[in-house]
C-alpha cells in the first residue's frame, strides 16, 4: 500500500517537472517558465485521466457481477492516483500565480505578497480546491476501506469519468494561446461537451440503472433500496459536475453563436486598459471561456 501511495507521489509531480524542463530548455521549444509550468499542468492531468480511463475499462470491463467480482486494479490505481489530487491542488496554484503575472498584475513587483494570491486563488477555486480535498479525505478512504472490495465495478466506471479531461485541458490550452477562432478549438468544445455530460453528468444515473438492472427492481426505487450515505454521496459527486456542465453549455453556446464576434481585436476599458478580458476560473469551466484566457486546471 505504502510502496503504490509513493510511487504516485514521484510520478505525478515529476511528470510534472520533466515536463517544464523539457519545454524550457529544448533548443526548438525555449518556453518561458509560466508557459511551461501552465502546460506541464495540463499534460499530467491529461496524462492522469488516460490512465484513469484505461483503468476504470478493464476493471468495469472483468466484473461479470457488479457488487461480488473484485479486480486487483481498483485498489492499486486508487492508492497511485491519491497523490494526483494532492500534486494538482499546487499545480493549479502555480498556473494561477503565473497568470497573475503574465497580466501585469501587482505580484510583478512584489506590491502583491504570496500570501494574497494563496488567499486569492482559495476564494476563487474554492470549489474545485474543496473537489480535490473531498476526494483525498473522505472517497479515498470510502473506496479502499468502507467498501470492503464490494462493488468494483462501480469504482471502475467512475475512473471513466476521467475521459473528458483531456478534451477540458486542450480546451484551455487553445484559449490560453487564443486560438478561439480554430477549427481545432471549436471540434474539441464540441468533444469535450458530449465527453462531459456522458461520463460526467449521466454517471450516476446510469449506475442507479445498472444496480436497478441487478437487482430487477426499476430505477426510481433505487435510492430506497440503498443505504442513505450513498445517495448523500453520488448528490454531493454529482452536485459541482451539473454545474461546471452548465459553465461548459454556457461557453459553448457563445462559441458557436457568437464566432464572428470572437474574431474581433479587443476593445480597452476603463477597467481593462490593455484590451484584455479577465482570467477565469482556474477549474477552466467559466461561461466566457470563448472570450477569456483560460486559467489554470
Amino acid at each position: 500500500m505504502l510502496t503504490i501511495l509513493a510511487a504516485g507521489s514521484v510520478f505525478f509531480p515529476g511528470l510534472f517537472v520533466l515536463s517544464k524542463q523539457c519545454l524550457k530548455y529544448i533548443p526548438a521549444l525555449r518556453w518561458s517558465e509560466g508557459d511551461a509550468v501552465i502546460v506541464s499542468a495540463r499534460l499530467v492531468s491529461s496524462v492522469q485521466a488516460i490512465m484513469a480511463s484505461s483503468a476504470g475499462y478493464i476493471i468495469a470491463s472483468s466484473c461479470d457481477d457488479i457488487i461480488e467480482d473484485q479486480h486487483w486494479l481498483t485498489k492499486a490505481y486508487i492508492l497511485f492516483a491519491v497523490p494526483y489530487f494532492v500534486y494538482d491542488i499546487y499545480a493549479m496554484f502555480m498556473c494561477y500565480w503565473y497568470k497573475l503575472r503574465v497580466k501585469g498584475h501587482e505580484v510583478d513587483t512584489g506590491a502583491k505578497p504570496l500570501s494574497a494570491a494563496l488567499t486569492s486563488y482559495l476564494r476563487r477555486e474554492f470549489l474545485m480546491v474543496l473537489h480535490h480535498v473531498v476526494m483525498v479525505t473522505v472517497c479515498f478512504p470510502i473506496s479502499v476501506f468502507w467498501r470492503q472490495g464490494k462493488g468494483d465495478y462501480f469504482q471502475g466506471v467512475m475512473f471513466l469519468a476521467e475521459l473528458s479531461t483531456p478534451w477540458v485541458c486542450l480546451g484551455k490550452i487553445l484559449i490560453q494561446y487564443k486560438q478561439q477562432h480554430t477549427l481545432l478549438h471549436k471540434v474539441n468544445g464540441a468533444t469535450m461537451l458530449v465527453t462531459f455530460f456522458i461520463c460526467r453528468v449521466l454517471l450516476f444515473p446510469y449506475l442507479y440503472y445498472v444496480y436497478g438492472r441487478y437487482t430487477s427492481i426499476p430505477i426510481y426505487m433505487v435510492p430506497f433500496n440503498v443505504p442513505w450515505q450513498v445517495n448523500l454521496g453520488a448528490a454531493l459527486l454529482m452536485a459541482p459536475q451539473v454545474y461546471w456542465f452548465s459553465l461548459i453549455c454556457r461557453g459553448a453556446l457563445r462559441l458557436f453563436s457568437g464566432s464572428s464576434r470572437s474574431r474581433r481585436p479587443p476593445v480597452a476599458t476603463k477597467e481593462d486598459p490593455d484590451g484584455k478580458a479577465p482570467s477565469q476560473p482556474a477549474n477552466g469551466y467559466s461561461a466566457h471561456t470563448t472570450e477569456q484566457e483560460s486559467g489554470s486546471h
